[in-house]
């Protein structure tokens, strides 16, 4: 049976009591809540307990305690359950070269010497790297590559590399500034909260000690002996001191019957045509990219085959064209004419070029396409392909005479000769064109 709607009525009277108690009761809750949210923030950050603007203590409310994880981070939670904590600055995942936009008691990297970028550094200056803070003497150091011999000493707020062998001329250097398996730590026990990478190229070695080498090695057709002691071959320290400051010697012509047009290209100290030559030779017997230019890879090659002994045992070969008529090729090997054959040279309107140029590619077979002074295309298969200047090459071309100019600047060969040819333009061989 459903209850009477009587019995839910009160007195007007009763009813006004009631409602004054309930104002009342919620006007000294909004009392205490309003004290405890305007108390001190500064305070409750150190103390955990909050106070009031004038700095009265109210011990109603006390803040979460936060917890403080790996990288700095401070996590809490509010009454409501959500995170909370104090504003953090942007953290630095990763510099390069680099200091970060980092504030507060954190650990990073300041500065670093040599600066980032830097090219042409001494192979013994010391890399210093500046910290934000002292580091403690346990601290872990940074990580150098290529490695070479040397220490790091800890200073205050600077850790500094000093290398006691110097560095492969030519190598690019990185510093990698992380933690590691012994931690970068500062006096107070901070570690570093973002990482630091920082790259710089070493100087170039001595020409010089280039030219030196290749002749011990026996790529040159000059011989060489040092003035005084000489360098160990399988020290090596030594041996890379000696790239900087190449000892004293003295160059000789194994054999005096080369012609006067190889000979006067010799010039110590210089990279020219014939030490660029040279260069080539010995890349492509080490299986480096064959164009002559220095890096630390030949650097370190050189090095290498010095060590092992690994000389050259193919002698020393130079191609000498002459555009007088009879046109003709001379291939020289150790001083002696091994092969002398009629050629071809370019005709008045694309002629060869007089110049010595360093073999730099070759094929045995090719389809060689181009455009004839009229305006029309080529396409022709030609044997036999040693390329020497740009698209100009030593090659068979199938012709019914040989002799006079008819190419469009190369060296045309008969086929008979051109296969006896080919080998012995290796990689660097040197082409002169006279006449």
């Amino acid at each position: 049976m459903p209850r009477s709607t009587s019995q839910y009525r009160t007195s007007g009277s009763l009813l006004k009591i009631f409602s004054a108690i309930i104002v009342l009761g919620a006007a000294g809750f909004i009392a205490v809540a309003v004290l405890t949210k305007h108390g001190s923030s500064a305070a409750s950050k150190q103390s955990g307990t909050a106070t009031t603007s004038s700095g009265g203590l109210i011990t109603a409310t006390t803040l979460p305690r936060t917890r403080h994880h790996a990288g700095g981070k401070s996590v809490g939670k509010n009454h409501n359950g959500s995170k909370s904590g104090t504003p953090k600055s942007k953290k630095v995942l990763s510099q390069k070269g680099s200091s970060p936009k980092v504030t507060g008691n954190k650990l990073y990297v300041l500065s670093a010497n040599p600066t980032a970028g830097s090219v042409g550094v001494n192979p013994l200056a010391p890399i210093e790297i500046t910290f934000s803070q002292p580091l403690s003497p346990a601290s872990g150091t940074p990580t150098v590559t290529p490695a070479t011999a040397g220490s790091w000493k800890i200073n205050g707020n600077k850790a500094v590399f000093t290398p006691t062998v110097p560095f492969i001329p030519l190598s690019d250097i990185t510093v990698s500034v992380k933690n590691g398996l012994t931690p970068i730590l500062s006096s107070t026990g901070n570690s570093l909260s973002s990482n630091f990478t920082l790259s710089f190229k070493i100087k170039t070695g001595s020409v010089m000690r280039i030219q030196e080498l290749l002749s011990l090695l026996r790529y040159s057709p000059l011989s060489f002996a040092y003035n005084g002691t000489p360098v160990n071959p399988t020290d090596e320290t030594a041996q890379i001191k000696a790239f900087y400051n190449p000892p004293a010697g003295k160059f000789t012509w194994n054999q005096t019957t080369w012609p006067s047009e190889l000979m006067q290209l010799w010039q110590p100290d210089n990279y020219n045509v014939m030490t660029r030559g040279l260069v080539m030779e010995f890349q492509a017997d080490h299986s480096l990219l064959v164009n002559g230019k220095l890096t630390a890879g030949l650097f370190n090659d050189l090095l290498q085959a010095m060590i092992n002994n690994d000389v050259n045992t193919g002698g020393y070969n130079y191609a000498l064209v002459n555009k007088t008529p009879p046109e003709n090729l001379t291939v020289y090997h150790n001083g002696k004419a091994v092969i002398t054959t009629q050629a071809n040279t370019g005709i008045a309107a694309d002629p060869t070029i007089d110049g010595t140029y360093p073999v730099f590619a070759k094929y045995r077979y090719q389809v060689m396409h181009g455009t004839n002074p009229n305006g029309s295309h080529y396409s022709d298969p030609v044997q036999f392909v040693s390329y020497f200047d740009g698209g100009e090459a030593v090659h068979y071309m199938p012709r019914a005479y040989y002799g006079i100019p008819q190419s469009l600047g190369c060296v045309e060969l008969p086929f008979s000769t051109a296969s006896q040819v080919w080998p012995w333009l290796a990689y660097g061989t040197l082409v002169t064109i006279i006449n």
